[in-house]
Formats: structure tokens, sequence, C-alpha cells
């Protein structure tokens, strides 16, 4: 089997024979008439159609030649005849067209006898040269590693992989045409921050220069988003690049896009049935109008009524603990090991009880929520920045929607009192100087920001990446991100024997 840098030395050969040609080798534009997945729609006879893409596949037969185009709408057979273009023309096409160039061609549609949708080609360009010979056809790219490294040959390699990338952008335009629709008014706030706050999560840490001074990534846009709010805007969302330095499974990354919206005069059962139709209205564009989504062996159903189970119910139910019984981070932890439940966290003895309890749910619950489920009535140490309930003041006015043992959703009704706000992240700064890295810090300016008033608020967060994740039957959340973070490459071992 050929050696890749002996394929790239034939290619470079072939590079230079363009030139001696005279052909240039990287023209500066050719003009389309028809992206490939449009061209398959005309009909028959259609003259005059210029399509570009990449050579996937070539056969000659003797004065007949066969190619395979594609560009991310599809592919077409082209039939290309030693007659239609002179013989010099169609010998010298041969001589330095590989699987994997880029060309223009302009002919005629038609339909072969075997009913395969073609171009008739009548004329071509060159528009690229492939250096580097692609996979093997019939076994496409299959190594993991480098189907996460080099996205950009996935998308070539294997189809499922476009209509992956494709349906998770009408996914985010969909979402955006929602909330644009409902007068919810799309912001971009900074990424870099002074104090890392905004949700319960270990923060990257990065050196600014011209400051001179340590900051984090943001690990969730929220206290900017509602500064917003006290500025004016009533309905307020962004989609964010967020950055949370923890642990990585198939489930999560460490950056990662969410969308959080937040709305003025809002509570938190509002947005349950705001976001109930705004899912609903995503996917029956997706699917057209077709509200049971195949997740595995499973079918779940969008359109029906969604459950609503409270935090204590749901717990006490899988595992027989009562968390209202136990106040204490301590008292909580010995009742889990009494009950023989292994939670994965490494510092369990660090953790503050709210985040105890997370992992507790994380363990015994989630798993088996699988229908749509709002999850509503979390302790208040769980939820630092949502409003006590006027009933119970231990409990928060908070809601998670969960599908298929996956967190999708995160609300609230927003604590909007600067005291009470200023008293909940002084405790959460104690947690983390005991060793709760995923504690938040305190952060000033927003307190300071929450004494200008506020109005009653509620907020929600929705992980795009692992929406889609399930909704496209994807085993690793990073199968729905384009360039997922990797080790470096090892150089040494590049260029080896082809798989």
């Amino acid at each position: 089997m050929a050696n890749v840098k002996e394929l790239m030395a034939a290619r470079n050969e072939k590079l230079q024979k363009i030139e001696n040609y005279g052909i240039h080798p990287h023209p500066e534009r050719y003009e389309t008439t028809h992206e490939i997945g449009d061209a398959r729609k005309l009909e028959d006879g259609t003259k005059n159609v210029s399509l570009a893409g990449r050579v996937m596949s070539k056969r000659k037969m003797g004065k007949i030649s066969f190619l395979d185009l594609s560009d991310i709408t599809g592919h077409i057979q082209l039939v290309i005849k030693r007659d239609d273009l002179g013989e010099e023309e169609y010998k010298k096409f041969h001589e330095i067209l590989d699987i994997g160039d880029f060309i223009g061609v302009s002919g005629e549609i038609f339909t072969t006898s075997s009913g395969e949708k073609s171009v008739q080609v009548y004329s071509y360009m060159f528009l690229g040269k492939a250096l580097r010979p692609l996979p093997e056809k019939y076994h496409g790219l299959t190594n993991v590693e480098a189907i996460y490294r080099e996205r950009h040959l996935d998308l070539i390699m294997n189809e499922e992989t476009k209509k992956k990338f494709l349906l998770r952008s009408k996914f985010v335009r969909l979402l955006r045409n929602f909330l644009d629709d409902h007068g919810f008014i799309e912001v971009e706030t900074p990424a870099l921050q002074n104090t890392a706050s905004g949700a319960t999560a270990k923060p990257f840490t990065a050196h600014h220069n011209a400051l001179d001074q340590e900051v984090y990534l943001r690990i969730s846009p929220e206290l900017t988003l509602k500064k917003l709010i006290i500025g004016g805007f009533n309905n307020v969302y962004e989609v964010a690049r967020d950055f949370r330095n923890e642990g990585m499974d198939a489930n999560h990354l460490q950056d990662f896009t969410m969308v959080e919206g937040y709305s003025a005069y809002w509570n938190y059962e509002d947005n349950m049935k705001f976001l109930r139709e705004m899912i609903i209205y995503i996917l029956s564009n997706l699917y057209d109008g077709d509200l049971n989504v195949q997740i595995g062996d499973k079918k779940i159903n969008f359109g029906g009524e969604w459950k609503i189970v409270s935090f204590r119910e749901l717990i006490l139910k899988d595992c027989g603990i009562d968390i209202d019984k136990f106040e204490t981070a301590e008292s909580l932890l010995a009742e889990i090991k009494n009950q023989n439940i292994k939670l994965e966290a490494d510092n369990l003895e660090e953790l503050g009880r709210g985040n105890l309890i997370d992992q507790l749910y994380k363990k015994v619950s989630r798993p088996a929520i699988i229908e749509p489920t709002y999850l509503i009535k979390h302790p208040i140490d769980l939820s630092p920045l949502a409003r006590s309930n006027d009933e119970n003041p231990n409990l928060t006015d908070r809601f998670q929607l969960v599908v298929n043992g996956q967190e999708i959703i995160n609300g609230y009704s927003e604590l909007v009192d600067a005291r009470e706000q200023e008293k909940r992240l002084i405790e959460q700064s104690k947690l983390k100087a005991q060793g709760d890295e995923e504690a938040m810090s305190i952060d000033y300016e927003y307190i300071r920001a929450m004494e200008y008033g506020m109005p009653p608020i509620s907020g929600w967060g929705l992980g795009i990446d692992r929406f889609l994740q399930f909704l496209t039957n994807s085993q690793n959340i990073r199968d729905v991100v384009l360039y997922p973070l990797m080790r470096p490459r090892d150089l040494s071992k590049e260029d080896e024997e082809e798989e």
C-alpha cells in the first residue's frame, strides 16, 4: 500500500503539470448557477447548469468518464464524454485530476437509464488540487480522534456528519427566530471577567497582560445579562460560549455553547410554559411536525403534557433519602454512605450541602427520567442565584427540564434582593475557601448593580450541545461540536501507512 508521502509527491507532480499546461492552479472564482442539492431538483433537459464541488470518485470507461461531485448540499453524477470535451482536453482532464480535487463544470441535466440524476458536462474548470489523499472511499473516516481533530475531513467523508451539523445550524436559527419573534433582544457580553460567577463551577483562569491581572473565562453570562435587565432590556438573550474547568466525559465539555434568556416581570412558571412552546416550535420545524423524536431505541413524545416533580419527592422516591431531614452536608453525606450509595465526585467531604444533593440526584434520579420532565423546588443551597419560595424559604423557585437522563434547560425566578444576594454569595465564598471549587465567588460589581433596583425576573439557560447530542442519538457530546479541543498531534507519527 502506498505511503502517504509518496501519494502526496505524485499529486505535487500533477500540480506542476497543471502549471505546465498554463492552467492557473488556484483560480480566483467560479460562477455557479446552483448548489448541487438544488441542481438535483431541476428538470431533465435544463441547459447551462454550472456547478462546483469536490470530486469524490471517478472511473474512466474509454471515451466516457463518470465522476461523483459533492458539496455540503449533496452529490451528483458527472458524465464526461471525450467527444464533448475534445480528445486533447479529455486526456488533459485525466492527467491532472485526482479524487479530492475541486472542479467547476457546466452542462445539461439528465437522468440515466438506471435513474441517476446527472450532468452531461460540456466544459470544466480546475479549481483546486488536494495535495493530501482522502481516506479510502469504502472505509471512510472511522478513527474517533481523527474525526474530532479533522472535522473538515469527517464532513468530506461522512454524510451523516454533514446532516448532523446542518441540523445544528438549523436548530440555532429556529431558536433565534422564536426568541426574536417574541420580543427578545440578542446581545453579546464579555467572555473575560473579573469574577467567576453566574454558576457553580470551577473556572478557567488567564492572565491579562495589558491590565497585568488574573481574569476568568466566563462560566455563564448570567450576571451580565441580568445587569441589562437593570438597564431596561425587558427580554434579552445571548448564544454564549461558556467555559468550565471540570471533568470531561461523554456528556460534558469544558467549553460549550449555551443560550440564556431573561425576562422582566415573569416568574419561573411563565418560563416553563414559554420554553415548552419554544421547544415544540423548534422540533416541529426540524422534523416536519413530528413531535415523537426517536432517541436510541426510545421514542420520546414532546407534544404531550410534561411532568412536573419536586426535587425532594424525586430523590425520596428513588433512594429513600428525605433531604429535608438533613440540614448539613455532614449529616447528609453520612446518610448517603449509610445507604451504600456511591457518588462520582472525588471530593465529597469538601462539598457544600447543595452540591452534595446535586451529586446524589445525578446518581439516583436523573438517569431514570426519560420523558420531558420539569424538576422544581430545588433546595436553596443548591441555587444561590434563585429566588426563595414564598411559602418555604428553604426552597427556590427554580426548574430544570430533564429529558432522557439529560438536563436540557435550567431556569429560575431570579433573586432580586441585593441584601439577600450578598448574603448568599458570601456563604458561597466561604465554601470556596473551604475547598469547594465549584462554589461561586462573590461579585461586588453585580451587588452594586442590584442596588439600583431590579424588577421581578425569570431566566433560563439551554445547553445547545447537550440538546443536539440526544436529538442526533450521538454517544458523545463531542460528536455535535465541530472542533472539540484535543491534545496536540504527535507529529512523529505523521504520514505513516494509510489505514
